[in-house]
């Protein structure tokens, strides 16, 4: 196939774009500007200068032209914070987009698509009674995307929407999502707090085994719920410490009612400062306190993800976190316009 993506320069786009043309299909991209040679991008791709989000509807319907394939691995997450209301910026990005850029991609005759979302998407769908899509505009933002995504999906169009979550995995000159965790757990002294629960996780190259399996194999409209491991956030900590060699610090466990005072007082400093976060933080614990796992049965067996070695995947994650933070390399940070 002929695919044609958004995002391919990014760290989830790149892998994908790896796993494809292993496979023997061809994959062209757009980005603001064209990446230096040394970016972890695959020689076989072919990169074009362009900003999707300003270029006109005649515009992008000739860079649909001629493909098979359309994967969006683009947007924003949950770490954006901006003036309220912040849904606003996350329609912009998220939500927009894909109802524009799926109507010209199947007006133009391709016939699959893949879309990045997020388990967070999964989670309130699963857990209906936490109202995730009321307290959290990002998740909001993510469940309004996968129903306009599959507004496009027939029997002509095959829509996807990959729900992922915490990745881990790291791309040259990318910083990575983990930083803010690795700076936190570093400034401890003597001990390393934790919490209850816990999350799926995956690496970014199950990422790009995920997004090439659902262009060959998803029919019609689906989300997929993509995870292989669960891990328990005390586990995951107890990696990040050894990868830091903090191995001597005791574990000490936080309360949830310490963890939402904590959550309140960073929610008004941000309101005193007139922002808004795509998560309430208050709410966030609500996920955080419980065991957000994922079955690999539900997505990512029918995908084709396979195993992989997530203690290396969170160790390189961790050292990539250490190198930005001791001002070793420079990275690009994520923005939003």
């Amino acid at each position: 196939m002929k695919i044609f993506m958004i995002g391919g320069t990014g760290l989830l786009g790149s892998e994908a774009a790896k796993e494809l043309i292993a496979r023997g299909h061809e994959v062209t991209t757009i980005a603001r500007a064209i990446p230096p040679s040394d970016g972890g991008l695959p020689q076989e791709m072919k990169v074009e200068q362009g900003n999707y989000l300003e270029m006109t509807e005649e515009e992008l319907r000739k860079k649909f032209q001629g493909y098979d394939g359309f994967i969006f691995a683009a947007g924003i997450d949950e770490r954006v914070i901006s003036t309220p209301p912040v849904y606003e910026l996350y329609k912009k990005h998220n939500v927009y987009p894909i109802r524009k850029l799926l109507k010209i991609a199947k007006d133009c005759g391709v016939k699959h698509s893949v879309i990045c979302g997020s388990y967070l998407a999964y989670l309130a769908k699963k857990w209906p009674e936490k109202e995730l899509t009321r307290w959290h505009p990002y998740i909001r933002s993510r469940i309004d995307q996968e129903n306009a995504a599959m507004e496009y999906a027939d029997e002509n169009f095959d829509v996807s929407v990959l729900e992922l979550p915490y990745i881990f995995g790291t791309q040259p000159g990318r910083k990575p999502v983990w930083v803010f965790l690795i700076e936190t757990i570093s400034k401890m002294k003597n001990v390393t707090l934790y919490i209850d629960g816990g999350t799926a996780v995956v690496t970014v190259r199950q990422v790009g085994q995920a997004m090439a399996g659902a262009m060959e194999r998803n029919r019609g409209g689906h989300c997929y719920p993509v995870g292989y491991y669960n891990m328990p956030w005390k586990e995951m900590v107890k990696i990040m410490q050894r990868c830091m060699g903090h191995t001597s610090q005791k574990l000490i466990y936080v309360p949830r009612q310490r963890c939402v005072v904590e959550s309140e007082k960073m929610m008004a400093k941000q309101k005193s400062k007139d922002l808004e976060s795509g998560m309430d933080a208050v709410k966030l614990a609500d996920v955080q306190y419980d065991k957000a796992y994922i079955d690999k049965a539900e997505g990512s067996d029918f995908l084709g993800v396979t195993e992989d070695d997530i203690n290396k995947a969170i160790a390189e994650s961790v050292e990539s976190c250490m190198d930005f933070l001791n001002n070793k390399v420079e990275m690009k940070e994520m923005k939003a316009d």
